[in-house]
């Protein structure tokens, strides 16, 4: 299965100014594969070190950094020579080798001709406890799949370029099909293993059992938490933020046996390891939006939407018959679709607004930034009279040129009200449109 990432992979290949680059990304959302994948298509040879498969491989990087040693030590090991400016190095699971991660600041500076790749899963645990290399390494955050990549492999390429293209007016047969394979992004999600097994067998049923033992999975991790904090911690925040998606949450809303500054710290080991977002609330009142940004007013995201069915285990038979995708899950779902595509586009951070005087309720979805300039986003029906928390904010931001409206309607400008409304499956477009 194609992915847009690797794009990402190829520009970094040709830099002029390479660095060893670090992909970072949750468990099983096609790392190891891509990074194969790429190294096969654009290299003469890649040559994959696993630190899971063989830990006695951590043993090379003991004696010293040496890259010229290590290469050395590693040809010998795999039998293979590594050609500078031919091969791919590729150290997978690199969580489970600290000196391996530290080593790549001395290829980068004494043999800077070697390509060199490090992935793995929980990796802001064990960067925490080393000398990392800071500026010395190039970092990329991996995702699960997009709608555009999910169309791309299950066969829908050409409603796949239909999207990249950009918003547009279409036809209301065309505007409907395009829901429809939305709503199957929705169910199925964007988990490399689960979008494999919807394009062979089309059978939810199956999905859902690779999504559950995903989250099985995930929960298994838990124990490598364990010096920072209580595994049951986790699961009540990771269950509590994925039933409240959309909705602002509190520290200690997050769990009822813990306290707030431990809820905390579990929300932000969640956060390092890819498995949730944190989207806080700030000022569209200026740039950059981090420095309004609250650390206490927030919302919470999930790394995949297809992963909220299995956390929240709500009846799938019910949802899936629904007409109007805002409608299921009472709205979380479409709300999950969008942060989750604007994060695919590249948006690492997310804010949205909230207005902070007693007894308002006015919020804004997302605040967006591209081209110095500051987009608000509400994901909703309706027509643009009810956008009440959307006018407040136009009206009273008047450097705010326009707000962008996605719901299941078709495509449509008001000027006057400095309205644009877009379909929701044009949700990853946004930023270059």
């Amino acid at each position: 299965m194609e992915r847009t990432f690797i794009n990402n992979l190829i520009e970094w290949q040709q830099s002029e100014n390479r660095k060893p680059l670090i992909v970072r990304g949750a468990r099983q959302v096609g790392k190891t594969y891509l990074i194969k994948h790429f190294g096969e298509k654009h290299f003469q040879n890649i040559h994959q070190i696993d630190f899971e498969k063989f830990p006695n491989m951590k043993s090379v990087f003991d004696k010293n950094l040496d890259p010229k040693r290590i290469i050395s030590e590693l040809e010998i090991l795999i039998n293979q020579r590594i050609e500078p400016g031919k091969d791919l190095l590729f150290f997978d699971e690199v969580q489970n080798a600290p000196k391996a991660i530290m080593s790549l600041r001395y290829f980068y500076e004494d043999m800077p001709q070697i390509h060199v790749i490090a992935a793995g899963s929980l990796l802001e645990f064990t960067l925490e406890n080393i000398s990392f290399p800071v500026g010395r390494v190039e970092l990329m955050d991996m995702t699960p799949m997009n709608f555009i990549e999910f169309l791309n492999a299950t066969g829908n390429n050409s409603a796949a370029k239909f999207i990249m293209d950009g918003p547009k007016e279409i036809s209301e047969t065309l505007h409907t099909k395009m829901l429809e394979l939305l709503r199957q992004y929705m169910f199925v999600g964007g988990m490399p293993e689960c979008v494999k097994i919807w394009k062979s067998s089309e059978s939810l049923k199956e999905v859902f059992k690779i999504q559950d033992n995903l989250i099985d999975t995930f929960r298994q991790d838990f124990s490598k938490y364990a010096p920072y904090t209580d595994k049951r911690i986790l699961n009540q925040v990771l269950n509590k933020v994925s039933k409240n998606i959309g909705g602002q949450i509190k520290y200690s809303q997050l769990s009822d046996e813990f306290t707030g500054p431990s809820n905390k710290k579990s929300l932000e080991l969640l956060r390092q390891a890819r498995l949730i977002h944190k989207i806080r609330a700030a000022s569209p009142a200026s740039l950059p939006l981090c420095s309004t940004a609250s650390d206490s007013r927030f919302k919470g995201l999930l790394l995949d939407i297809g992963l909220m069915r299995s956390l929240n285990e709500l009846p799938v038979d019910i949802e899936f018959q629904k007409n109007d995708l805002l409608a299921m899950y009472n709205g979380a779902l479409a709300e999950q679709f969008v942060g989750q595509e604007l994060i695919s586009a590249g948006m690492q951070n997310l804010y949205y607004w909230s207005r902070e005087a007693k007894s308002s309720s006015a919020e804004v979805d997302y605040l967006i930034t591209k081209n110095s300039k500051i987009y608000p986003i509400e994901v909703k029906g309706g027509a643009a009279g009810k956008l009440r928390s959307m006018h407040f904010i136009l009206q009273n931001n008047p450097h705010i040129e326009k707000g962008y409206v996605l719901s299941t309607a078709s495509y449509g400008e008001i000027p006057e009200q400095k309205l644009t409304f877009i379909p929701l499956y044009f949700a990853g477009t946004l930023l270059k449109y």
